[in-house]
């Protein structure tokens, strides 16, 4: 939980909520997947991807109860560590701009280094999605470089990834820095 937000597991009662921010053309291809094209496909979604992982959250603004987005952390299939995972997320349009997300993926970021105890999260984004690079800048995450034709999209499109990170110690220090 943060100061707006309810970070839970998912349910199957979030299908509609998902649903709606899901079908936006512009929130999936800035993560690299499709549009929802049909309740359906986020049912599957649902099923697939957020039930099944404990470390995968909605994001429920704590004044309406609506879930607006979704934050975890899964496997980072570009390191071998077995103590590192990558941070991930999405958030509805009509939420963009209001710092949401930040604050949803710094709550993820304590969960990581906290109770998982891991050593390293990295993101990623597309070098297009200025507003994600903007999120992990404002995270304190360092920016690693750019691996290059790395994605294929679910239209064919080849593209990079630009490369983020930051290490447990990097996290800590800068929550010490600043509570100063």
């Amino acid at each position: 939980m943060t100061e707006r937000l309810i970070l839970r597991n998912f349910s199957r009662k979030d299908l509609d909520d998902l649903y709606e921010y899901s079908q936006n053309p512009n929130v999936g291809p800035n993560a690299g997947w499709e549009p929802h094209p049909t309740k359906a496909h986020s049912r599957r979604v649902l099923r697939e991807q957020f039930l099944s992982n404990k470390h995968v959250f909605g994001i429920v603004l704590k004044e309406t109860g609506k879930l607006v987005g979704s934050v975890g952390l899964a496997e980072d299939r570009k390191r071998m560590n077995p103590r590192a995972m990558m941070l991930g997320y999405a958030l509805g349009e009509p939420y963009w701009g209001r710092g949401y997300m930040t604050e949803a993926a710094e709550a993820v970021l304590g969960y990581g280094f906290g109770k998982l105890a891991l050593k390293i999260i990295s993101a990623y984004c597309y070098p297009f999605n200025a507003r994600s690079r903007h999120v992990m800048e404002k995270l304190g995450l360092t920016y690693e470089g750019t691996i290059r034709q790395s994605d294929v999209l679910y239209d064919g499109r080849v593209l990079d990834n630009q490369c983020f990170s930051i290490t447990r110690e990097e996290y800590y220090g800068r929550k010490a820095e600043l509570e100063i």
